[in-house]
Order: structure tokens, then sequence, then C-alpha cells
């Protein structure tokens, strides 16, 4: 993920996932604006900016929905340019929690 110097200071602080309890990954998914962005960022191939995805609710409330997910570990953001990215951190949570994100996404998709 090749940061530049100027953008390290811009980058959100996130949990180790090893510190990461069952109990906050299960909060943060028991909302279905959240389960939207982890379904999203398992299906999707790349990155997504924060503003490609469809929520049903207000640009703070989504920055809110955000922070939480990056605060329980699911997910890692990072800046290209002026565009927050977000990403899965699938790998980290799959050794931690095996078969939870398959469990969340729904079937018919592996991790």
């Amino acid at each position: 993920m090749g940061v530049r110097e100027d953008e390290k200071d811009r980058i959100p602080s996130h949990p180790d996932v090893g510190t990461v309890t069952l109990q906050q990954v299960l909060e943060a998914l028991v909302d279905p604006v959240r389960r939207k962005i982890v379904s999203a960022l398992y299906a999707a191939d790349d990155d997504l900016r924060c503003g490609t995805f469809d929520l049903p609710v207000s640009k703070s409330t989504a920055t809110h929905h955000f922070h939480v997910l990056r605060d329980s570990g699911l997910i890692r953001q990072y800046y290209v340019g002026t565009s927050r990215m977000n990403t899965l951190r699938r790998k980290e949570i799959e050794r931690r929690f095996p078969g939870l994100l398959a469990a969340v996404v729904g079937p018919g998709r592996e991790v």
C-alpha cells in the first residue's frame, strides 16, 4: 500500500486484530448498514472509496459506521489523494475468527 510521507499523518489508527474481541466484531456487524459495507468490500476486487457505497444514511452517519468498522478491526482505511479508501482486513479476520466473514456475507462465498 505504499503511503507517501506527507500522507502518513492522515491515516487513522487501526487496532491490532489480535487484540480485537469477538464481542467487538459482532457488535460492529449487528448494524445492517455496516454489514452492507462489509459485504461490498468482501465482494470487491479492489479497495473502495467511501463515496462508492450506496448507503441509506447521511454522509456523517456513514462516517460513523466506517469508524466503528475500523475500530473493530474489520476494515483498514487510507488515503489516495483526497479519497479515503477502504479495505476489508479479510486475511487477518479469517485467521482470528475462522469462517466469520463467510457466515456474515452469506452462503456461496468463500474467504
